[in-house]
Parts: C-alpha cells; sequence; structure tokens
C-alpha cells in the first residue's frame, strides 16, 4: 500500500515538484564544455604482458555482484513490441563477452610477431572515454563523468533506453530486462530495463584503493595514475617495444590507453567481434560532430529535470 501511495503522489504532483526544484538549477551549455583532462585517471594496459589468465575478469565479478541486476519475472510487455527483451539473468556465467553480468572479459588475437604465431590477449571492458557521449547524450541524466574521468551508469535512475550503448562507439553498456525505475514509474512504455558496464570500481578509487581487476593481476599488465602520466609512459613504452598505441585519440581520447607489439589494425582483423565484443579499429571524436553537440545541447536541460525527478521519486517510494 506505502510503495502504491509513494507512486500516485509521485504521478499526480511529485512530478511537478521535483522539476520546478529542477528547473532552478538547469545545466547550461557549461555542461557540454569538455571536461579537464588534467585531473582525469587514465590506465594502461600493456597487450604484451597479458596471459589471459582471467584473474581481473574473476575479480570484477567477485567485487560488482552486489550491483548486478535481480530482475523481476515475467516481464511487462512493452508497447511498441519492438523494443527486445534482453535477459542475461540465466546466462550469468558467461564471460566471453561483455553482458550486465560481465563487465570485463578477455579478447584473443593470433598475430604474427617476428616471424611467429602468436596468441596476444586483451582486456575489454568501458573505454571512459575523455568526453564521453554516453554521459552528454543520456536523456535522463543516468549517466555520469566523476570528477577524475570515470564515466558510471546510475542504476537507480537508468530506464534502459540504450542510447549510451547507441552513441558509444564500442557499443559497450549491456542491457537487462525486468529491473529499474521503468518497472515503477511505465512498465510497459519506458526503456525495458537499465544498461550495465564497468564503473572503474568508482567506490574504491574514491578511497585511494585500485580497480580490482588491477589489483588482482598477477603480471602487473595495467597500470592507473593521471592522464598526462599515463600517456607519457604509452609512449614510452611504445618506443621501447617499437609498439603501437590505442585510446590516445580514439573517439577525442579515452583513459583506457592500450599498448600493443602490432598494430591494431592486424589486432582487430583477428580478434572476434560483435554483440558484446567491441572492435579495435580508429575511432573519430563522436562529440565533435555537429549532430551529437547539437542533441547534447536539447538533452543537457531535460537530464538535468529527468535526474532531479528520479532523485526526487526514490525518496517517496
Amino acid at each position: 500500500m506505502g510503495q502504491q501511495i509513494s507512486r500516485r503522489l509521485f504521478l499526480k504532483g511529485g512530478l511537478a515538484a521535483a522539476a520546478g526544484v529542477a528547473a532552478s538549477s538547469i545545466p547550461g551549455t557549461e555542461a557540454l564544455a569538455r571536461p579537464d583532462e588534467s585531473k582525469q585517471l587514465a590506465t594502461l594496459i600493456d597487450i604484451s604482458k597479458c596471459t589471459g589468465c582471467e584473474a581481473c575478469v574473476d575479480a570484477c565479478s567477485e567485487v560488482n555482484s552486489a550491483k548486478y541486476p535481480d530482475p523481476q519475472k515475467p516481464f511487462p510487455k512493452m508497447y511498441p513490441n519492438r523494443v527486445p527483451v534482453e535477459d542475461w539473468s540465466d546466462k550469468q556465467d558467461v564471460n566471453d563477452r561483455l553482458t550486465p553480468y560481465n563487465w570485463l572479459y578477455i579478447q584473443h588475437a593470433e598475430v604474427e610477431i617476428n616471424g611467429e604465431e602468436t596468441e596476444l590477449t586483451i582486456p575489454r571492458r568501458c573505454m571512459h572515454c575523455a568526453n564521453p557521449p554516453c554521459v552528454k547524450l543520456c536523456p535522463w541524466g543516468a549517466a555520469k563523468q566523476l570528477e577524475n574521468g570515470i564515466s558510471r551508469i546510475d542504476s537507480d535512475l537508468c530506464l534502459g533506453g540504450s542510447k549510451c550503448k547507441k552513441v558509444c562507439p564500442w557499443d559497450i553498456p549491456q542491457r537487462q530486462t525486468g529491473t529499474g525505475l521503468y518497472l515503477d514509474l511505465m512498465p510497459s512504455m519506458a526503456g525495458n530495463g537499465v544498461m550495465y558496464k564497468c564503473d572503474r570500481c568508482y567506490e574504491k578509487v574514491a578511497e585511494g584503493e585500485l580497480p580490482a581487476c588491477i589489483e588482482a593481476c598477477p603480471e602487473d599488465v595495467q597500470t592507473i595514475g593521471p592522464r598526462d602520466e599515463i600517456i607519457k609512459k604509452a609512449h614510452a613504452l611504445a618506443k621501447e617495444i617499437n609498439g603501437y598505441i590505442y585510446g590516445e585519440n580514439e573517439n577525442g581520447g579515452t583513459n583506457t590507453i592500450y599498448v600493443s607489439p602490432v598494430p591494431f589494425e592486424e589486432l582487430n582483423k583477428t580478434i572476434e567481434k560483435g554483440k558484446g565484443k567491441p572492435h579495435l579499429e580508429p575511432v573519430k571524436d563522436t562529440m565533435a560532430q555537429a549532430n551529437n553537440l547539437a542533441a547534447a545541447m536539447i538533452v543537457a536541460p531535460i537530464a538535468g529535470i529527468a535526474a532531479a525527478v528520479g532523485k526526487y521519486y526514490k525518496r517517496t517510494r
């Protein structure tokens, strides 16, 4: 009964009240400015060191298991019915791709190094773009970027509309149907779940601790630090091994920087790509495109109100 009353109050009066409060602090064009990269943390991933042991994958799952969705079934029928049901709740052990229950996995590439066939293994997760389109273009304000450059999706606010996945050059976020705010607001009309991706163990980082994947790696594959320092380390390593860099400029720059002993175009030819399996192709700065900037200018104030409304609703449940 209490939940029904809260929902009714929200729909009748709370929406207007929350929107009124939010309108006084609608983000303007300053919210669209490129973030200050001098405060952002990046990780250097030395592909030549990775053995594919999957200790990072296991650590990620263990640390983040409490954040994984627990969907309600049966799922509400969606209108329009073209909105697909995406249910991974019975496939939580899948670890060869990204899913709502697996935010990090290992890609395999067969390449030739010094005339010998060699298998390289590559930890893949969110690239944590320096200027992330998933954050700037989320219409509900559920995707956020912290001052340290970590981007995350607030599962309490996300409606699962998958805009973040559509604008991500690597299609990183993954949806789980039957969970989240849409079940209380518009279970047959909105979103269809919650989007999930690596949040870089932001709580651990805030406490001065290492992300779980870095802490668990026995080969010191990853190094985390200020982005400018990581870029310098990446160039020094690439020079040392006559290697190649990915992430410094992709999508305007990311906070996941890979160094490989072979060109990334060669890696991209041999890795398995598809749903939940991101590519390693060159990526232009999507937020530099006029259509995305225009969309962000429209989305920013709407997202500000929507996020405030969502927070108000959570408090009244």
